[in-house]
């Protein structure tokens, strides 16, 4: 089959080059010529902007809400003087610590092991030139925690340390799907934004034309965060826990174009 070759053709101003075999079509608006010495041509374009017409603008936004769900770290260590005698302790303390999360509603997708050890420790005291002598093994496992019933943190803290728990090393409280609050902060920090612009416009004799790029610095969310007493002993009664609010923030980096 013989394939046709390439047409140009140039029609009200416009060059189209059509490319046999069904490849792109291409177009291009013809603009008038500019002689040496005379001023640019201004350009009506959608896409042509001059540097000295564009205004950036960074602005924020930020929402606070009450935390639904609760991150804890808790596990267990033990010390013994052989490593398969810690490590047989902590595995049977940590079944006590899985039976009291079970016991608080604690789902098994909401418990994740963070960390799982076995060091030895040394006595560094020998001043004869000898290395340091293994006096012991330390065993430790520390379970990611989610808690989605509030109300029963602290009874579900004080569980794992009276079912063999020895170790809380942090709190932290968030929102369980923040796509809401991260949204009504997109809209505070864009508003914001736009307001601004105009602003910047008006006085100085200019309107916003409209916006050339967005670019958005998330915040992530901050919040209260209390610490818990590591290698707790017991717990006489329930521990209150206050878990406040907690924010997030969104910040933007707006473009825009202004025109007379």
């Amino acid at each position: 089959m013989k394939i046709p070759a390439p047409r140009t053709l140039l029609a009200s101003g416009a060059m189209i080059g059509l490319v046999a075999g069904g490849a792109a079509i291409a177009q291009q608006s013809a603009q008038p010529a500019q002689m040496p010495g005379e001023h640019p041509v201004p350009s009506d374009h959608a896409n042509s902007i001059q540097p000295e017409t564009t205004l950036s603008v960074s602005a924020s936004g930020e929402v606070s809400r009450a935390p639904d769900i609760a991150t804890i770290t808790a596990g267990v260590q033990t010390d013994a003087d052989t490593a398969s005698a810690a490590m047989s302790q902590n595995a049977s303390a940590m079944d006590g610590v899985y039976n009291a999360l079970e016991e608080a509603g604690v789902a098994a997708r909401d418990m994740q092991t963070s960390n799982l050890s076995l060091q030895p420790r040394y006595d560094y005291s020998n001043n004869d030139g000898q290395p340091p002598r293994v006096t012991g093994y330390t065993a430790s496992n520390q379970l990611s925690v989610t808690v989605r019933d509030l109300d029963n943190l602290g009874r579900t803290m004080d569980a794992i340390v009276q079912q063999g728990g020895n170790t809380i090393s942090g709190l932290q409280f968030s929102l369980d799907d923040p796509s809401e609050a991260r949204n009504e902060a997109r809209r505070q920090a864009i508003q914001t934004a736009v307001k601004r612009a105009n602003l910047y416009a008006q006085e100085t004799g200019y309107r916003v034309a409209r916006i050339v790029t967005i670019n958005e610095q998330s915040g992530g969310y901050q919040g209260p965060q209390p610490m818990m007493m590591a290698r707790a002993e017991s717990a006489d009664t329930s521990t209150r826990v206050s878990s406040g609010e907690v924010n997030y923030s969104v910040t933007v980096d707006v473009t825009f174009e202004l025109r007379k």
